[in-house]
């Protein structure tokens, strides 16, 4: 095994949300199965033998849950003869509210399916429907006492802010609306306007307007705080949850760890190097029954890439960079790189030093890409540690 962590993308939805630029397709039944055909035969291709031992598996999408009873038995299936589920310490499944019933989950239990990961958004029906969810609010609550009633306690809930006509004010009573479920996990972002969407194609028109950019900060401020008054600890920049129940899976991509990437458009990340895999369904799924190799592009990783990327991911987390895990990784200290840029930042009042760690400052966190931007590197640089 090359990696130690499985991402598998299923790209179908009943409906495409105005926001979303993830590698989705309308669900249709016969589409959807020939995928998982495709699927099994890339994952079969790409991992040998039969159950693997990994730490975590995350199938996201799209809308995995979207799936029929057979076919998300296939996929289920397909991962229980690969991997060794029974030894994985976090299995999640992104999952919508009102998409799966009683049948659902007690399936996803048996094959030992253990965090959901709940796309809720926001809590206001007029809104859910701009954004082109299907939802309403009444099924976020039917859908998780209908988890909770199953076994499922490890839940997550998903929510955007800074959304179109959203005040602070109604961000406010959407996020106490969220809280109050108690959930161990969270994750809250700021809504962001990507190309190919419906909402990019209204804000170019002058169509879309967004909340000024001093309420996005109060509003991720109100965040920060309700989320500490709970006892839910921020972890990264998007997501707070309760001692022990940080995502286990997005830590990998955070600490610059490898993972397989299974599906179309799915990304990988192995020793050595990043895949990207082909996004149009009958593309990928022609390419991946013929080989099972259905690559669309492959960029090599070496020590420029790994130290950039080291820094960009790891000072997301809350926790920042430890001193001693980087000279552990790389064979020299960050400051061999980054002595000045650090003293500019700490300067700044963007990054500060917390033992042997460095990590964002609240302040940093509102400009993170300017910080991050620091830590990129010419090859010349890399004369120093050489």
């Amino acid at each position: 095994m090359k990696a130690q962590s499985v991402y598998i993308h299923i790209p179908f939805c009943q409906q495409i949300c105005h926001y979303c630029d993830f590698t989705k397709f309308f669900y249709d039944e016969k589409l959807a199965t020939e995928y998982i055909e495709a699927l099994s035969n890339e994952v079969d291709t790409q991992v040998h033998g039969t159950k693997n031992r990994v730490n975590t598996i995350f199938i996201g999408g799209g809308t995995p849950t979207a799936l029929n009873m057979e076919q998300l038995r296939s996929l289920l299936q397909l991962i229980d003869d690969k991997f060794d589920v029974a030894h994985c310490i976090e299995f999640t499944i992104e999952a919508n509210p009102g998409d799966f019933d009683e049948d659902k989950i007690k399936l996803l239990r048996a094959f030992g399916v253990n965090r959901i990961s709940l796309g809720v958004q926001v809590f206001d029906d007029a809104m859910l429907e701009e954004l082109g969810r299907l939802h309403k609010v009444k099924d976020v609550y039917r859908s998780i006492d209908l988890l909770q009633q199953n076994g499922f306690g490890n839940i997550s809930l998903d929510l955007i802010y800074a959304l179109p006509k959203q005040t602070v004010e109604h961000f406010r009573r959407s996020l106490n609306e969220a809280v109050a479920f108690n959930l161990p996990h969270y994750s809250t972002y700021a809504l962001q306007i990507e190309p190919k969407t419906v909402f990019y194609q209204r804000y170019k028109k002058g169509k879309l307007h967004r909340p000024p950019q001093e309420e996005e900060v109060e509003m991720y401020a109100i965040l920060k705080d309700t989320m500490r008054s709970k006892g839910i600890q921020q972890y990264e920049i998007s997501n707070f949850a309760k001692p022990g129940y940080e995502s286990r899976h997005n830590q990998v991509y955070w600490n610059n760890e490898h993972y397989y990437g299974f599906g179309a458009g799915a990304h990988g990340y192995l020793p050595g190097e990043r895949t990207g895999n082909i996004r149009p369904l009958p593309a990928y799924i022609k390419k991946a029954k013929e080989d099972g190799h259905p690559v669309l592009n492959t960029e090599a990783i070496g020590i420029r890439e790994m130290v950039e990327e080291e820094m960009f991911l790891g000072l997301r987390r809350m926790e920042g960079i430890n001193t001693n895990q980087f000279y552990e990784k790389f064979g020299f200290p960050y400051e061999k790189l980054y002595k000045e840029r650090i003293a500019y930042l700490i300067n700044k009042g963007w990054l500060e030093e917390n033992g042997e760690n460095i990590q964002l400052t609240d302040q940093g966190v509102l400009f993170g890409n300017d910080v991050f931007e620091q830590f990129l590197l010419e090859e010349d640089d890399l004369m120093l540690v050489r």
